[in-house]
């Protein structure tokens, strides 16, 4: 049975990285940028997509922790990342304190590293105005 995601097909701007080779690859030659909530590893590649991995140890905790601390990743992920970005392999690690975050945190903070990284950061979308009451005039 075929199913279409029309979802993840217009968010997901990259490919995933899921080679051991690598992601060994990266931590070896990428340049790494710390943070309490994140690493960041960034390495040129000659594809000209970007690919990325999202990593989270037993240290972040059990199951049900790292899994969210991966889906938190992911929407900062898709939030941040520039789809004109091209050329790039990614990897983020997830640190302890990254599944207790919320995801506007992690958000922020991925926003902070990839500026520093020197990536292109997707611009933020101005929040849509509150609808008027009912009784207000324009």
């Amino acid at each position: 049975m075929n199913i279409q995601r029309p979802f993840l097909v217009e968010f997901m701007k990259y490919r995933v990285l899921n080679k051991n080779r690598e992601f060994t690859r990266l931590y070896a030659r990428g340049k790494s940028y710390v943070h309490p909530h994140l690493v960041l590893y960034v390495a040129k590649n000659r594809l000209g997509v970007t690919r990325v991995g999202l990593t989270a140890t037993k240290k972040v905790g059990g199951a049900v922790q790292r899994n969210r601390a991966r889906r938190v990743m992911r929407a900062a992920l898709v939030e941040n990342l520039s789809p004109n970005s091209g050329g790039y392999d990614i990897i983020l690690v997830a640190r302890a304190r990254t599944p207790h975050l919320k995801s506007t945190q992690v958000s922020r903070t991925l926003a902070v590293l990839l500026k520093k990284a020197g990536l292109p950061v997707r611009r933020p979308q101005p929040a849509p105005p509150p609808p008027a009451a009912p009784g207000d005039r324009p």
